[in-house]
């Protein structure tokens, strides 16, 4: 049964990915608008994140918002902000790719106390309450239990052309492909740190991430028995954007490889 802040959470979600799926459909005749290198924001992108603010707001009045479009959002209310992420993946959903996800944290001070991450095509939809666990929309989930990163598939993100440290993440990939049993990219943040949460990878780290693209995510996969943290061990992820996400000892071995390439 799910707690009434959930339902909010999800009825939200699948408000807004009714106009996602629509788009999604006719994705060629998206306009398109550029804010960045390889930073695409699509009229669906904008519109579900004003879908969302508009169903949170109803439902949790005076909550305020750390929004991807539109940025923070002050509450009357100083103790809790939805984290969101409309459309996580947007490149993958210009290009007809179906892997992008809506993505939604409630922060209760400095803590992430619920997520939702939501792929509105292959209708996964994945939640978690701090302190009762991480669900696959009606399964429990659980981090995979692989010991090896020898028998381990560890996702990465691939800094962007123009953003971020090309040469640290060369030297990081070369030292975890040498280990590893595979490496995949899908190019969704929020749906990796979910796949982790699931097992369906034993893995993941990238640099540089926003805090609307982790949120849900970090909560889901500690929710499911992982572990989270900064590749370097900073105190708080949400603000480095560097996150590492496995179990508890593939997370061990894969940051004293990411280390070791940040020495280098």
């Amino acid at each position: 049964m799910r707690s009434a802040l959930l339902n909010v959470m999800v009825q939200a979600a699948r408000k807004a990915a009714r106009r996602l799926q629509r788009d999604f459909g006719e994705v060629e005749n998206l306009q398109v608008s550029l804010k960045g290198p390889a930073d695409f924001v699509s009229n669906a992108d904008r519109q579900a994140e004003d879908t969302l603010r508009e169903e949170l707001a109803r439902a949790r009045p005076g909550y305020g918002f750390l929004l991807e479009e539109r940025g923070e959002i002050k509450g009357t209310d100083p103790n809790h902000r939805w984290i969101i992420d409309p459309l996580d993946g947007t490149t993958n959903f210009l290009h007809g790719i179906p892997h992008f996800a809506i993505s939604v944290g409630l922060q209760r001070d400095d803590t992430i106390v619920a997520g939702l991450i939501y792929n509105p095509i292959s209708d996964e939809m994945f939640t978690a309450e701090r302190g009762r666990g991480a669900f696959l929309n009606d399964r429990r989930l659980r981090v995979a239990a692989r010991r090896e990163l020898a028998q381990a598939v560890v996702a990465c993100g691939i800094p962007h052309n123009g953003r971020g440290d090309h040469g640290l993440f060369r030297e990081e990939l070369a030292r975890v492909q040498a280990k590893a049993a595979g490496i995949r990219r899908l190019g969704a943040a929020a749906l990796d740190l979910a796949y982790v949460a699931a097992g369906r990878y034993d893995g993941y780290w990238e640099r540089g991430l926003k805090a609307w693209d982790i949120a849900a995510g970090l909560l889901i996969v500690r929710e499911a028995g992982g572990t989270v943290g900064d590749i370097d061990g900073r105190a708080d992820v949400l603000a480095t954007g560097n996150i590492l996400a496995a179990n508890e000892r593939i997370y061990a071995e894969l940051g004293k490889e990411l280390k070791a390439a940040g020495r280098g």
